[in-house]
């Protein structure tokens, strides 16, 4: 059925809104994934894969077992239209799973695996950070024109929610740290007599000492009162 376009805005709004509310990054992925099922014509399971540093590949959030399976067999395999999502095309169709030619080790490994279509969008590029949101179906071409239409805006729209969640969850993690830092160096200046610049160079110091950064230094001296050595 298709979805005009004044109710498709209305939806991808109202969607928009209910992912700018999650609490971080984790729960911004989960939200949009299941919120891909039932707004993208065809989907009946939904996940997004990740890589960071352009290595490490990962699933991060699924809405069941099944995209999980099919991602397993893509890893395994080193191919399949979701890593093309992420690295090379910004939408992949696969219409029959079983009689695609593209990727024959991925076909090989996904066999036994009750997925018929798919459809990839990627949804961000970060530096040398990737992500794409995957869209699975038990039906061959289950995937159609306002499929990739609908999946396109709707992944527009996951996007900003999910940059804004990781800006959030940094801005956070930055506040954090420097709380440390701050309790680290109160204790050093209330040991040793010192002032704050030079607290702050007794961090800097134990933090290239032992190799470990100086939000670990500050941490570990505000949890234990004692500076980490080489040897901890």
């Amino acid at each position: 059925m298709a979805h005009d376009t004044p109710d498709l805005a209305a939806r991808l709004t109202e969607i928009a809104r209910r992912l700018q509310k999650q609490r971080g990054e984790q729960e911004t992925l989960d939200a949009i994934a299941h919120s891909a099922v039932g707004t993208i014509p065809g989907a009946e399971h939904a996940g997004i894969m990740t890589v960071t540093g352009r290595r490490q590949v990962e699933t991060v959030a699924t809405t069941g077992a099944l995209p999980s399976e099919v991602d397993r067999a893509q890893f395994d395999s080193g191919q399949g239209p979701c890593l093309t999502a992420l690295y090379e095309e910004k939408v992949v169709s696969v219409p029959d799973v079983a009689t695609d030619e593209r990727w024959p080790r991925f076909a090989r490994e996904v066999a036994d695996v009750k997925v018929a279509s798919m459809l990839s969008f990627q949804l961000f590029v970060e530096n040398e950070d990737l992500g794409a949101l995957n869209l699975y179906s038990s039906t061959v071409d289950s995937f159609d024109d306002e499929s990739r239409h609908v999946g396109s805006l709707f992944a527009g729209h996951a996007a900003i929610a999910l940059a804004s969640a990781m800006e959030r969850e940094q801005l956070g993690a930055a506040v954090h740290t420097r709380d440390l830092i701050g309790q680290a160096k109160g204790i050093l200046m209330e040991r040793h007599q010192i002032d704050a610049d030079q607290a702050f160079t007794v961090l800097v110091r134990a933090s290239q000492h032992t190799n470990l950064k100086l939000r670990d230094i500050a941490e570990q001296l505000a949890t234990t009162r004692k500076l980490p050595t080489r040897d901890d």
